[in-house]
């Protein structure tokens, strides 16, 4: 049900954006990258975190990581994963598929900063063997443009990582 709510939501609000179905799965960023044949970055990943009780939607690059501090800074609280059984029953989608279409009900969205390196970026489409690409002015307009700095991109957080073994 998840892939025809986010199809007739698209329908709704941005008829001409396509949601593509493919033979292979996309449910990690590694493997969507390979069949978009794309960088893992523009894998849009939807993370979604209790924050002080609160459940919101975090939209960010493939590969970035949520950083505690910044998405502390950013919301108000310590970020918490939810459960894939919680994100199921709140988003509709299954992990590998979540993403900020379709939603049985509104939860608040935000998008990380990092994305916008990308001119392009492609977010799930409510099911393991769904996407759609899209711009990311695009995606910022269809989630209420709600920016946040609550991720680590890969290189910091390797420069980091690095630091930290010397």
């Amino acid at each position: 049900m998840s892939l025809q709510s986010v199809q007739a939501d698209l329908a709704a609000r941005a008829p001409d954006l396509v949601v593509e179905v493919t033979a292979d799965s996309t449910a990690t960023v590694q493997t969507a990258a390979l069949v978009h044949g794309c960088e893992p970055g523009q894998i849009a990943k939807t993370l979604c975190i209790r924050v002080n009780g609160d459940v919101l939607l975090l939209v960010t690059r493939g590969d970035a990581r949520l950083d505690n501090a910044k998405s502390k800074s950013a919301f108000g609280g310590r970020p918490r994963m939810l459960g894939a059984e919680e994100v199921a029953e709140l988003t509709s989608h299954q992990v590998g598929g979540v993403c900020p279409f379709g939603l049985p009900r509104p939860l608040p969205i935000y998008l990380d900063s990092s994305l916008k390196v990308y001119d392009e970026v492609i977010p799930a489409g409510g099911d393991t063997h769904a996407s759609v690409r899209l711009s990311v002015a695009r995606l910022a307009e269809l989630c209420g443009n709600k920016w946040v700095d609550a991720c680590q991109p890969p290189q910091i957080a390797e420069q980091s990582f690095t630091a930290l073994q010397s």
